[in-house]
């Protein structure tokens, strides 16, 4: 029997045993209930459309040129990986994903033209070509962009690794397929890294896995929740791996009324499943702007917006939320509607609550804005279309406390802006031909 084999049947074992310990209280009875479901009806009341393409104006081309900074001003040219913060030389592979989508959407709206768009993809390719990979499986869960070397997340070296994301490399999956199809003249390339990793070890039994080091040993852990998860399994599902059940939220599925929406939330909390489940914006909008939104999709997509302008409409409080950077301790947060029973959590990986640093955020604004061009979402816009430094690309977000401009510059926001930009002039990535 295989460690991966071992490793579900304790899993399995672990939740019986959480619900026996928690029945009613943390989700895992629910998980169990749940996982036995066919389905669960997603039909009911209006459905908001996503906006069909038009032409960018010259807000929206300011905007992009605006974005591309960034991408321009933090790129390494050691290795041609680009900064996930500005000015500190660390970077994940979900990180390096969106460069790779924010390149191929930057060429086709005109933003770089065709000879700096091959220099810079075969530069990211060559250093896939020479990356260490954590266990010699899988990439890291973060890289130094100098040299290429595995790092801790405070960039220090570490020889062994740290582990891996299934959901980082997933988005870098979905980046890969993305040029693959879109350029087929780089599959070769890409097939000849992908050709490297063990991706059966990331997605098996229906499920994403992630791993750990653990005192030298690599422990594995299913990864992924709500949101997140599906666009992971739909992302790992192109390359042909074992995630069905994870691509759908049906097992997991369940809601919650918020300002008078039913929002959708994750049955699994992290008392029993050792990971918090947030619920926001991010993973909606990439799947909406890389693959389209499927009918379960739209569904859920449609809840996390609505609660949120129902959140204004309630407060006053212009409402975009999403994972982020932050300019000051904890550094990193998920600002969510929803996450382990509590409305509006503001939390971090550990699960710590911070509401006092909630984000109005750029990249969840941008995003909103192209998908569903409402007044509320270009309300969205307009309150952080001038915010921060241009000359450095766009910032994270505003400070919602203090209406301060949270000062923190980073790829995946900028590369975000620029996908939604794309969406707008477009649609999906992965339907343009």
């Amino acid at each position: 029997m295989s460690f991966l084999s071992r490793s579900s049947l304790l899993f399995v074992a672990g939740l019986f045993l959480a619900a026996a310990t928690a029945v009613g209280t943390d989700g895992a009875w629910r998980y169990l209930v749940r996982s036995g479901q066919a389905k669960l009806d997603l039909s009911s009341g209006e459905i908001l459309a996503p906006t069909p393409p038009r032409a960018l104006d010259a807000a929206d081309h300011a905007a992009l040129t605006r974005a591309w900074r960034y991408i321009a001003g933090n790129t390494r040219p050691e290795t041609g990986w680009v900064d996930s913060v500005a000015g500190f030389p660390s970077t994940t592979l979900w990180d390096q994903g969106s460069y790779l989508l924010a390149l191929v959407a930057a060429e086709r709206l005109g933003t770089i033209g065709a000879g700096e768009f091959d220099a810079r993809v075969s530069q990211l390719l060559d250093g896939f070509d020479r990356l260490p990979l954590f266990d010699g499986k899988l990439p890291n869960k973060a890289y130094d962009t100098r040299t290429l070397a595995m790092v801790d997340y405070q960039n220090n070296t570490s020889d062994q690794g740290i582990g891996w994301s299934a959901l980082d490399i997933a988005r870098m999956l979905m980046a890969f397929r993305t040029l693959e199809k879109l350029r087929p003249d780089y599959g070769a390339r890409v097939r000849a890294v992908i050709a490297q990793w063990d991706l059966n070890a990331m997605a098996t039994e229906g499920e994403l896995w992630g791993a750990i080091s653990e005192d030298g040993t690599a422990a594995y852990r299913q990864e992924g929740r709500l949101g997140y998860e599906q666009y992971g399994a739909r992302a790992a599902a192109l390359w042909g791996l074992d995630v069905l059940p994870a691509a759908s939220a049906m097992r997991v599925l369940d809601w919650v009324p918020l300002h008078g929406v039913d929002v959708p939330t994750d049955v699994r909390q992290a008392a029993s499943f050792r990971a918090i489940s947030p619920i926001l914006s991010e993973p909606f909008l990439l799947q909406a702007f890389e693959l389209g939104l499927d009918s379960e999709g739209r569904v859920l997509s449609d809840r996390v917006y609505r609660v949120q302008e129902a959140r204004y409409r309630t407060t006053g409080q212009l409402t975009a939320l999403s994972e982020d950077h932050i300019d000051q301790a904890p550094h990193f947060l998920y600002a969510s509607v929803y996450a382990d029973g509590t409305p509006w959590a503001v939390v971090t990986e550990a699960g710590d609550n911070h509401p006092e640093l909630r984000t109005l955020s750029v990249k969840a604004s941008f995003g909103w804005d192209a998908l569903y061009d409402t007044p509320y979402t270009e309300a969205l816009r307009a309150q952080v279309a001038e915010i921060g430094d241009p000359t450095r690309g766009f910032p994270a977000g505003i400070y919602e406390a203090s209406e301060a401009v949270n000062e923190v510059y980073t790829l995946n926001t900028n590369a975000v802006v620029i996908e939604a930009l794309h969406y707008t002039a477009f649609g999906p990535l992965w339907q343009t031909r």
